[in-house]
C-alpha cells in the first residue's frame, strides 16, 4: 500500500519518493521511542567532515541508502559519507543529510531529513559537482511534534503531514507559498561579534524596532536546527541567516551547500521567496567539493533582498 500520495509526483520519481516515504515513516518512529530502549544522542564517531555523529545520525544514514537502493538511486551522496557511494544502478542521484539538528536529539527539539534529487551522471563525481540548479526535486522531513514532509518538483511546493494511524502521509496544502510580510529573522546573535558588517547592520536596523530604519519591530528566533527553522519560515515567513564570519572554520559559513543549502534553495525559490549565500543567488552556484560549505540567507523575497543589498552597500 503505497505510504505517500503520488499526485504531484513526476511518474519516473514515484518509486523514490515512496522509498523515502518509507524511510523517514520507520526514522519517525524509532525518535519517538529515543530513551526506551536506546539512547539515540549516544555519540557514535564524527563524520566525513570532522562534526560530531550522534547514534541517530548512523541509523539514518542506513536508513534513507537502503531507500535509495529500492528507490532507483545509482548515486548517494550524504552528509555522514566521505565519499559519493556508487549503487552500481538507477537512474538518480540522491544528496542527502539524513538527520539535520542531531544535536538536538535529547532535548526533544524538531530534528529532520534533508534531500534533493538529480538525474545520475555517468560517474559519480559528475553527479553532484553540478549547478545546483539542475535538481529535479528536493524536499525535507521535519520530526516535531508533527511529522511532515515538505517537497518540490519544480512546479511549487507541497506539504505533507504523517499520519499516525494510517502510517501513511497525507496531502495537507498543495500549494504552499512564503508570506511575503513577516516580523521575524533567525540567527545566532551570540555570534555577532564575529559577523561581517553587513549582517550586522541588518540585524541592527531590526532591533531597532519602530525607530529604526525598518520602522517595525521584530522578533528573533533560532532553534539551531536548520529543518525547524525552514519550517517555520514556510509557515510564517522571515528570513534565515547563517553567515561567514572570523572564526577559524567559519570563513565559508557552515552549512553545506550540496545537501542543506541547495535543496532548501530549492523550495524557497519555488514557494516565491530567495536563498542566497548573501550576495549571489545559491541556485547559480556550482560545487567544488561534496562537502562545500558556504554562507546561507534565505526566506522571505524581500528580506533576502534587503539582506544583499547591505553587502552591496546600497542600503
Amino acid at each position: 500500500m503505497p505510504v505517500f500520495p503520488l499526485a504531484h509526483v513526476p511518474l519516473a520519481l514515484q518509486p523514490l519518493m515512496q522509498a523515502l516515504a518509507e524511510a523517514a515513516i520507520a526514522l519517525a518512529a524509532r525518535i519517538a521511542r529515543n530513551g526506551v530502549e536506546e539512547h539515540l544522542g549516544a555519540a557514535a564517531g564524527t563524520n566525513s567532515d570532522g562534526d560530531s555523529q550522534k547514534a541517530l545520525d548512523v541509523i539514518a544514514d542506513h536508513l534513507f541508502l537502503q531507500a535509495a537502493k529500492a528507490g532507483g538511486v545509482r548515486h548517494y551522496a550524504s552528509e555522514e559519507q566521505e565519499e559519493v557511494v556508487d549503487l552500481g544502478a538507477g537512474g538518480w542521484a540522491l544528496a542527502i543529510d539524513p538527520l539535520d539538528g542531531s544535536s538536538n536529539i535529547d532535548t526533544n527539539v524538531s530534528v529532520g531529513t534533508i534531500f534533493s534529487v538529480y538525474p545520475a551522471a555517468p560517474c559519480p563525481e559528475a553527479s553532484f559537482r553540478r549547478p545546483v540548479a539542475e535538481q529535479i526535486g528536493a524536499g525535507y522531513v521535519i520530526y516535531g511534534p508533527q511529522v511532515a514532509l515538505v517537497c518540490s518538483f519544480g512546479a511549487g511546493v507541497q506539504r505533507y503531514v504523517l499520519d499516525p494511524v494510517a502510517g501513511a502521509f497525507v496531502l495537507a496544502d498543495p500549494a504552499v507559498t512564503l508570506p511575503v510580510e513577516a516580523a521575524e529573522f533567525a540567527i545566532n546573535a551570540s555570534n555577532y561579534r564575529h559577523w561581517p558588517e553587513p549582517v550586522r547592520a541588518f540585524v541592527d536596523e531590526c532591533l531597532a524596532g519602530t525607530e529604526g530604519p525598518r520602522g517595525k519591530n521584530f522578533n528573533m528566533r533560532w532553534i539551531a536546527s536548520l529543518v525547524a527553522e525552514a519550517h517555520r519560515i514556510f509557515v510564517r515567513g522571515g528570513v534565515f541567516l547563517y553567515p561567514a564570519d572570523q572564526r577559524k572554520g567559519y570563513e565559508a559559513g557552515r552549512l553545506r551547500l550540496l545537501y542543506e543549502c541547495a535543496p532548501i534553495a530549492f523550495l524557497a525559490v519555488q514557494a516565491g521567496g530567495g536563498a542566497t549565500d548573501g550576495q549571489r543567488e545559491i541556485l547559480g552556484l556550482t560545487p567544488t567539493a561534496l562537502h562545500q560549505r558556504v554562507p546561507f540567507v534565505f526566506g522571505s523575497r524581500a528580506k533576502v533582498d534587503r539582506v544583499a543589498a547591505h553587502f552591496q552597500g546600497k542600503v
